[in-house]
Parts: C-alpha cells; sequence; structure tokens
C-alpha cells in the first residue's frame, strides 16, 4: 500500500533524515586506509545508542536474505554493491567503499547511501561515483508532482546510459515512512510518463547504483552481500526525500556538512 503522508509527518521525519545524514557524513571522515569494516559498524552502532535510534538492519530479514542481516549498516567494498555485510575486512589503498545506513527515530525512518574511494583513486571509480550521484540528482529534480515514476527512472536511466553503464532493475529504490522497504518500488530504468502519479505526501528512498561493465549480480556465501557477476567494481547513491507541492525535500541532505 502507497501511504501519503502529512506536512506535519513531514516535518517530523526531519530529525531521522538528518541524523542519518550526520552518521554518514561522520563515518565517510572516519574511514580511511586500515578502517576495518567491523570498527565501522561498530561506530554506527554507537552513534544509534548514543541518539537513541533503532537500527533498521540488525532484524532485518526480507525474503532475499539468508538470515536476519545482523549489523547496522551496509558496507560494500570494490566489486561488491548492496547489501554489503560487515566482515572482518583491513581497508587498502584504492578501495571503492560504499555506505548504506538506515535508522528510525521516533518510529520514523530514512535511508541513504554514498560510496568513495579511500586512499589514492582511481579514475575510471570516481567516473562511476560521479555518474551515480549525478543519476541521484536528476531522479530528484523529477521528483516533483505531477510527474510519475517512470519520470524517475527514465532520468536515472537517461544518466547512466550516457555514460555507457547497463541498468538492474531487481533493486531501487522504494517507500519510506514507518518501515525501511515499503511501497512503491522505483527501477532504476524505465520509460517516461509510466507507472504512479507522484502526489505531494509521497516519502521514497531513490537509489542509483551501476557497475562498470555488467548489470549481474551474484550473492556472497554470507547470503547477503550482492557483488558484480564479473568482478568488476560498483557504486551506490542515495537520499530519502519527500514530494511536496513546492518541490522535493531531501530529508538526508548532508550539503549543510560540507559534504555530498
Amino acid at each position: 500500500m502507497i501511504e501519503l503522508r502529512t506536512p506535519a509527518e513531514i516535518e517530523a521525519m526531519r530529525p531521522v533524515g538528518r541524523f542519518v545524514a550526520e552518521t554518514l557524513a561522520t563515518l565517510r571522515d572516519e574511514t580511511k586506509v586500515g578502517t576495518n569494516l567491523l570498527a565501522i559498524d561498530r561506530r554506527a552502532h554507537d552513534l544509534i545508542k548514543r541518539a537513541g535510534a533503532e537500527s533498521c538492519y540488525i532484524d532485518y530479514h526480507p525474503s532475499f536474505g539468508a538470515s536476519p542481516f545482523g549489523k547496522v549498516i551496509c558496507t560494500s567494498i570494490n566489486d561488491a554493491v548492496l547489501h554489503g555485510l560487515p566482515h572482518d575486512y583491513v581497508l587498502r589503498d584504492g578501495d571503492l567503499v560504499s555506505l548504506d545506513f538506515a535508522v528510525a527515530v521516533d518510529g520514523w525512518v530514512a535511508d541513504s547511501a554514498v560510496s568513495f574511494v579511500v586512499g589514492t583513486p582511481r579514475d575510471e571509480d570516481l567516473r562511476l561515483i560521479d555518474t551515480a550521484e549525478r543519476a541521484l540528482d536528476a531522479a530528484i529534480a523529477s521528483a516533483t508532482v505531477g510527474h510519475k515514476i517512470g519520470d524517475i527512472s527514465a532520468a536515472i536511466a537517461g544518466v547512466a546510459h550516457g555514460e555507457g553503464y547497463s541498468i538492474n532493475t531487481d533493486f531501487g529504490g522504494h517507500g519510506v515512512g514507518r518501515i525501511m522497504h515499503g511501497d512503491p518500488h522505483i527501477p532504476n530504468d524505465g520509460k517516461a510518463g509510466r507507472g504512479y502519479p507522484l502526489r505531494a505526501g509521497l516519502v521514497v528512498a531513490l537509489e542509483p547504483w551501476f557497475l562498470q561493465t555488467t548489470d549481474e549480480l551474484i550473492t556472497d556465501p554470507d547470503g547477503w552481500t550482492l557483488r558484480s557477476a564479473d568482478g568488476s567494481r560498483g557504486a551506490h547513491a542515495e537520499h530519502t526525500i519527500a514530494i511536496t507541492a513546492d518541490g522535493p525535500i531531501v530529508l538526508t541532505d548532508r550539503s549543510f556538512l560540507g559534504v555530498r
């Protein structure tokens, strides 16, 4: 069921959006060559506890997960792009890192993701990350009353295809509110003018993600981490937004912190 939020409810979601934004900015700043993925998870757990927030991940067990996730943040490295289960791995120079984080504060959920390189970056990785970020910007710009879900999907695809990347539509954007994953599903490819009409009060997480040379995924033995089928790297960008009569509000905006 697709739910629409009142202006008062959207205002009530601002604190969780800000907390998610601040946490990702902190974790990005602290994540460097030599950082262990388990240390990132512990730090995120500590920040959640201090804020009195509630993790959306730790007990999460959807049909595509082998077991409850058991951690509070997704850490996807290099050829992993989604649902990366934190494990005992120390980051190396040039690793491409994607952090995906969702929590609830006072019963409201926000979800966001950021990708970056630790140490010395490869040009092709920076191009991939930039494409995901520009696709997210295009998606947000298309999320206006009077458009349809297909307009968001087409905006994402236009940026990705323009850079020569193919697109997997198994995982994409989704409704956010009292739960992390709700209706509607928003694929990262589609036709403009098609699908559910965008209305004021719709709150969604938009999340373009791309792989460098494939659109096929494989699942790690951990039952969660999704990697490219050919070993090429991936990047992921995500924000939770509210659609209003005055335009989209990016609830997880990090620009006030001086970062994307």
